[in-house]
């Protein structure tokens, strides 16, 4: 069986609209020959090239053609990093803020900088380990948007409209997380049921 052959295979595997890297088809050939067989696939319209190194089995969209894969998923899977949507952003996503992000900011569990893909810039911003539990899942964005806030910012209403939007599984998995003091203690006050605070209030 020839390299092509055999990456054509395992690609049939491989959901459509899902992001690979070249890496999955080592045990194939060299990486001269995976690369060659990947560009030949994408010759023939059978793979799209997302970034360098990235793959995917195009999702095709009678109105816009190809559907490309979300841009954060398309780094982690090209770099093997833990990305987590920016607390701006996340917080925009739970109304707690009207103000749109300038750009596409991300934490990563790589380095700090600027990533151009197509006709779009990334911005990624090393961050902790404990800023990127539950990448992915609405439990992330929920920490992602409650740390953003910070100490000072953060207030009974702004947990109670983050809570309210999550499960009850959620938000236990949210409050077991690993968390700073102050984050911790305001999640402990709000009841597992999501129904509001066990307790305290804020000064006006």
């Amino acid at each position: 069986m020839t390299t092509t052959s055999a990456i054509q295979r395992q690609i049939k595997g491989i959901p459509i609209g899902k992001p690979f890297a070249n890496k999955l088809f080592l045990k194939h050939g060299s990486r001269a020959s995976v690369d060659q067989a990947l560009s030949r696939l994408v010759k023939s319209e059978k793979l799209e090239r997302v970034t360098n190194g990235v793959y995917v089995r195009p999702k095709i969209n009678r109105y816009v053609g190809v559907v490309m894969p979300a841009l954060s998923e398309v780094i982690a899977k090209s770099n093997g990093e833990t990305i987590q949507v920016h607390g701006a952003e996340a917080a925009r996503q739970f109304n707690l803020t009207t103000q749109v992000p300038a750009k596409l900011v991300f934490y990563t569990s790589g380095s700090t900088r600027e990533v151009t893909v197509g006709k779009l810039k990334l911005g990624f911003i090393r961050a902790a380990r404990r800023k990127l539990q539950f990448s992915g899942t609405r439990i992330g964005l929920a920490l992602s948007a409650l740390w953003f806030l910070g100490k000072d910012g953060i207030n009974e209403s702004a947990v109670k409209m983050v809570c309210s939007k999550l499960e009850v599984s959620e938000l236990n998995q949210l409050r077991n997380a690993e968390l700073p003091a102050w984050l911790a203690e305001r999640l402990n006050q709000y009841h597992g049921n999501g129904t509001g605070y066990s307790g305290g209030h804020d000064n006006p």
